[in-house]
């Protein structure tokens, strides 16, 4: 992790200011590394008997990353009950029996070390997401859920591993993805929302969407990848920033395309192909219509690459989906609250009834996918090629990239479709 200091701006302070205030600090979480979070760092320096330089090195991050991945370790002292250091750390002993799957809470062994969540959420709708805190919060939700599996399943242009998310024991498999395209990059933490709901409600024993989590849970398995995208992602959001390499690559390619801001308008992969125009299915379709449109050359949207699976996302993606065999997807973008089911004259049995209970559900609106945009899509190949229900689901509403404000809406709006997704499926 990079050293910050006073002066700084971009992700990464606003990923220090989220730990900060998650720490108890009273900060704004803005992206300026100004005199407010300066003076903060120096508090929790002290705090943590780090020397108060305001500087935040190797050190005090390594203090800091409980706060962003929601849990730490706590090693056992001779005398300590559960009770004393759930006490301690603010937080219950369920939640320290379910992260460590104890079987007997009474009995902790002195020099075992525990995985302590701490009282907050891991998923915050406070700051724009990269891949960096993206990991982060697939670690803590797997630390403090051990029935979550995260691995990866491949890499990006830039080698950043794609995360998938796996939980349940069903025999049916489901599989949502989400920010195909970089500057709809709200839809991962719209995922990542459900989630953590969804783990929470199984560990609980609790309803999810008014249906019983553990029923869900034994029926299925759920698969996600909440980041298909993380290079297009982290260039929209900032984790890449102005200097770097791959930063000015983007740029240049996006000068070809003048009335697409940079990087906000940025849709594409980060050698600019537009990877939800990278499936085969209708594929030189796709092509002769966005080179009519003037999406001749790689950029920031609508170029169709040099062929279908061409980019190492797309063959991930669809190496992932023969893996697992899904019996239903949803591929989440924004915006415009629409629904799209049906690829050509591809109508899966069960598909527009399982809609019509996401449009319920939403308020969103059942569509047919509009010509120009019919083609090369992940939802159009899997549908083609699987003949089963596969949805793209466009969230929120306005201009993307959609504002953070919008999230909590979203997620509202979009719980119940999560939640048909995996009930109607099985």
């Amino acid at each position: 992790m990079e050293v910050l200091r006073y002066g700084e701006r971009g992700g990464k302070v606003r990923l220090l200011q989220l730990a900060l205030k998650r720490a108890g600090e009273n900060i704004n979480i803005d992206g300026i590394f100004g005199r407010r979070t300066l003076a903060a760092v120096q508090r929790f320096q002290t705090q943590n008997g780090l020397s108060a330089d305001g500087i935040v090195g190797r050190l005090t991050w390594a203090a800091l990353f409980p706060y962003l991945s929601g849990y730490t370790l706590h090693i056992v002292a001779p005398g300590e009950s559960l009770f004393s250091i759930a006490k301690r750390y603010d937080t219950t002993l369920e939640a320290i029996a379910i992260a460590n799957e104890l079987s007997d809470p009474d009995y902790i062994e002195p020099g075992k070390t525990l995985k302590i969540p701490l009282p907050f959420p891991v998923v915050s709708v406070q700051l724009p997401y990269d891949s960096f805190y993206t990991a982060l919060v697939l670690e803590g939700l797997a630390a403090r859920y051990p029935f979550l599996s995260v691995r990866s399943f491949g890499n990006s242009v830039m080698g950043r591993e794609l995360l998938l998310a796996s939980v349940g024991v069903g025999g049916v498999a489901v599989g949502y993805n989400a920010s195909h395209h970089a500057n709809e990059w709200i839809t991962t933490p719209l995922n990542l929302l459900f989630l953590e709901d969804y783990l929470k409600a199984i560990a609980y024993q609790t309803d999810i969407g008014g249906v019983s989590a553990s029923e869900l849970y034994s029926k299925t398995v759920l698969h996600m990848a909440p980041l298909v995208n993380p290079d297009g992602v982290d260039l929209v959001t900032g984790a890449i920033g102005e200097g770097d390499s791959y930063y000015e690559q983007a740029r240049a390619l996006a000068s070809y395309y003048p009335s697409i801001p940079f990087p906000s308008g940025w849709k594409a992969n980060i050698r600019g192909v537009d990877l939800n125009l990278g499936y085969p299915a209708g594929w030189e379709t796709a092509k002769r219509i966005k080179f009519m449109q003037g999406y001749t050359r790689p950029g920031p949207r609508d170029y169709v690459g040099t062929a279908p699976l061409a980019e190492p996302e797309n063959q991930a993606m669809a190496a992932l989906t023969v893996e697992q065999d899904y019996a239903l997807t949803i591929a989440y973008h924004t915006q415009g609250g629409e629904i799209y089911w049906q690829f050509l004259d591809y109508r899966p049995e069960g598909a527009e009834r399982i809609g019509e209970a996401m449009a319920a559900a939403s308020g969103y609106r059942l569509a047919e996918t509009p010509y120009n945009s019919s083609f090369a899509g992940y939802k159009d190949w899997f549908i083609q090629t699987y003949i089963r229900p596969g949805y793209t689901i466009e969230a929120g509403r306005g201009q993307n990239p959609l504002p953070l404000s919008q999230l909590e809406q979203m997620y509202r709006d979009n719980l119940g479709v999560f939640v048909a997704g995996l009930n109607l499926s099985s």
